[in-house]
């Protein structure tokens, strides 16, 4: 539970502030009185009478009752010094920068429960401990350095880690970006990323709010509520970006399909991301850039004018941009041979925009006029540097009044950090956001203009639950029997060949004639049948039945041998895999052995809407396989996204399912069809 006293105090205690402002408790009380706390101060130390001006106790038990407290003391008196605040100083939000709890060990885990429970039986907030603290409009309860300038339209910050929360503000402040409000949640004991991202989200007011929130994320513990809260925050006019580390640790774990072996965590992550609307960042700098370019308006379309005084610049822009799909239109005719002469001899109006190193604030003018008029783009992008021949003030300054007036986002690329650095400082002043490399900076703005929209609630298509409890109730773990995945198929309306299966050659022959030759011969039993030659295509008599049969019977954990019909179409591949706490991911791609030598696979997080299917397609690299290409026959995209939501269905349906995989599935442009499924169940 979110406090209001934990937002804005009208008190605020230190226990254990100092004089010494290298220690946590004596910069915090440094930071509220420089930054002007406008509450009433308290401090407990029991050396000293003032402590920085402020009157110090020395007990908790002397204080007068008070909205928040900030504890800088040893770990093993925070539980025993919070049920005193809680309970006798209607205290209602308690901040904790020490560590030497769980993150130390058994002793610390049961400290931070006692701290917790303390917490909880008063209602109060908790945040840490082992964090930096909280940084709010209404005072700065953090004990480190810088403190940013905070704006309400600046970025909200949660992070699970103090010192990257720091590290964020600083990459930040380079830029020129502004804060609302930096939270730093430590060990997460009663309150982490989620519940601070739900408090955001419950109190966000559109135009008035902080518009984008950055995240810095080392565990998802609630990842319901993180989906739920982050597309709540993006409907209502919100935008996220988020730095998830740890994407590099062993989560390719040794599985036993198709599926387990290219999920991981870091996957899950990936897909919850992508469905709530959140870009994704890997450094601080790149979340720093990209929350500098979700600061501007969003342009109404991709495509960006370029305007430079200098040609490699735009060149490396150029091409960032186009290699990830962002239209750098070539610009001409009437109105930019108009502009040209406006120019010095020697530039281009062809876009890039180059108005050479001997460019003025006047002839810049007329370009972003031109482009806010004339051309067909959405957004310009000025680079502008100086070699420090002379200063660029007046350029600064006209390029901030047209991005105070057009309605096309401007984009300032001011690469000469050293060289105009107090222009830029000037820039930064009137609330301007500059980026200072064109590479990182084009990285970014595509990651924005490339982002989807958060995809829709899905509906389902429906499932027999009778017929589906039945299997599953009837069936121990591990991997179904044949008969009982064709149940599980045939319950969720998926499409599947016929089948038999035999144990002797009597029955073997028998189905053959049933079905009707050509036929595809399985073993029964192995998990990768193409590895120990268990599959036969293109079965024509019965004599090459009777020969195969022999064989493959042979093949070591084979029990028996399955005939299918011989189909003709595209390999595809369906799986699903749980993930713990995220649910089922739902993966797509070209099956057979492509799956995993090609690795082009889409993954979506359960369940997955028909918006959601038809992109994992569209998003595959073999994509124009399935579209066709070159005379072949592609797939029915309908069927085959059918198919991938009547697997979310299924799992849905069916949490006990584990690992799932369809493969392959044969689709031309009349059928998507399984051939081959294996389900594995834990319960």
């Amino acid at each position: 539970m979110i406090t209001k006293e934990l937002i804005s105090p009208k008190s605020i205690v230190i226990v254990g502030g100092s004089e010494d402002s290298h220690k946590p408790g004596g910069n915090v009380l440094k930071n509220l009185l420089e930054t002007k706390y406008s509450g009433k101060l308290f401090v407990v130390n029991p050396k000293s009478e003032y402590v920085q001006g402020i009157k110090s106790y020395s007990s908790v038990e002397d204080l007068p009752q008070v909205d928040l407290a900030i504890l800088a003391i040893p770990a093993s008196l925070c539980p025993g010094v919070a049920e005193t605040l809680c309970k006798k100083k209607s205290c209602k939000a308690i901040i904790v920068f020490s560590a030497g709890f769980h993150e130390d060990g058994a002793k610390g885990a049961i400290l931070e429960e006692e701290l917790v429970r303390v917490v909880n039986a008063a209602g109060a907030s908790l945040i840490g401990p082992n964090c930096i603290g909280v940084l709010t409009p209404s005072y700065s309860g953090v004990f480190t350095k810088p403190i940013p300038k905070l704006d309400p339209r600046g970025v909200d910050v949660i992070s699970g880690s103090g010192a990257t929360a720091v590290f964020i503000i600083e990459a930040s402040m380079q830029l020129g970006l502004t804060f609302s409000s930096v939270y730093s949640v430590g060990n997460s004991a009663q309150l982490g990323v989620e519940d601070i991202l739900e408090h955001l989200d419950e109190t966000y007011v559109h135009g008035k709010s902080s518009p984008v929130k950055l995240l810095y994320i080392e565990s998802i513990t609630k990842p319901e509520k993180l989906l739920k809260h982050s597309r709540s925050l993006i409907k209502k006019g919100a935008a996220i970006a988020a730095i998830k580390s740890g994407y590099s640790e062993a989560g390719s774990r040794a599985a036993s399909s198709h599926t387990g072996a290219m999920a991981s965590p870091d996957v899950a992550i990936t897909a919850l991301f992508r469905k709530a609307g959140i870009i994704r960042c890997y450094s601080r700098m790149e979340l720093a850039t990209v929350a500098s370019v979700l600061i501007y308006p969003k342009p109404k379309g991709d495509k960006v004018a370029i305007i430079t005084h200098a040609g490699g610049p735009a060149v490396m822009l150029t091409d960032i941009l186009s290699a990830n799909n962002i239209k750098i239109p070539e610009i001409s005719g009437d109105k930019a041979s108009e502009l040209l002469t406006k120019l010095y001899p020697g530039s281009s109006v062809s876009n890039p925009i180059d108005f050479l190193a001997t460019g003025t604030a006047e002839q810049l003018s007329h370009i972003i006029d031109a482009c806010e008029n004339d051309f067909d783009v959405d957004s310009m992008v000025v680079i502008f540097g100086s070699p420090g021949l002379t200063t660029v003030y007046d350029v600064y300054d006209k390029l901030w009044e047209k991005m105070v007036k057009c309605k096309k986002p401007i984009y300032p690329v001011l690469p000469s950090i050293v060289n105009v650095k107090e222009e830029i400082s000037h820039f930064h002043s009137k609330g301007g956001i500059s980026f200072p490399d064109e590479v990182v900076f084009g990285s970014a703005l595509a990651k924005v203009l490339n982002n989807k929209e958060t995809i829709p609630q899905a509906e389902l298509p429906p499932v027999d639950n009778k017929l589906i409890r039945s299997v599953i109730e009837s069936c121990s773990d591990g991997y179904l029997s044949p008969e009982n995945v064709q149940k599980l198929l045939d319950a969720a309306g998926i499409n599947r060949a016929k089948e038999a299966i035999a144990s002797n050659l009597s029955d073997a022959k028998k189905m053959a004639k049933e079905i009707g030759y050509p036929l595809v011969m399985k073993v029964v039993g192995p998990v990768h049948k193409s590895d120990v030659g268990g599959v036969v295509l293109d079965v024509t008599d019965e004599e090459t039945l009777l020969i195969e049969f022999n064989r493959m019977i042979k093949i070591p954990e084979t029990t028996s041998i399955m005939l299918q019909p011989m189909l003709s179409g595209n390999q595809l591949f369906i799986g699903a895999k749980k993930e713990d706490k995220f649910g089922h991911l739902i993966m797509c791609g070209l099956g057979g052995i492509f799956v995993e030598a090609l690795n082009d696979v889409s993954i979506g997080l359960n369940p997955v809407s028909k918006k959601e299917a038809d992109e994992m397609i569209k998003t595959l690299r073999g994509y124009k396989i399935i579209e066709g290409t070159r005379g072949q026959e592609g797939v029915n995209q309908f069927l085959f996204s059918d198919s991938i939501r009547r697997v979310s269905a299924l799992c849905n349906a069916t949490p006990e399912i584990f690992e799932m995989d369809l493969n392959p599935l044969l689709g031309n442009s009349r059928q998507v069809i399984a051939v081959d499924a294996r389900i594995r169940i834990i319960k």
